[in-house]
């Protein structure tokens, strides 16, 4: 079994609820979870997925 190593945006203050991101190093999914959620639930998502994701935060900042 792969192990995740999560990373925190560097744009989270200390003590904000984050997404936080990780891959598998043996899957190229790539999972997401929000440090507020006390669920844990994790999304995960193809790399070509969060790429597209990532383009409309980019060009929708209004909406995030």
């Amino acid at each position: 079994m792969s192990t995740m190593a999560w990373q925190k945006s560097t744009y989270c203050g200390e003590g904000e609820s984050c997404i936080h991101i990780a891959t598998r190093t043996l899957t190229p999914t790539i999972h997401l979870t929000e440090s507020g959620d006390a669920t844990h639930s994790i999304l995960g998502a193809t790399p070509q997925a969060f790429a597209a994701l990532i383009h409309v935060l980019k060009e929708n900042p209004d909406h995030v």
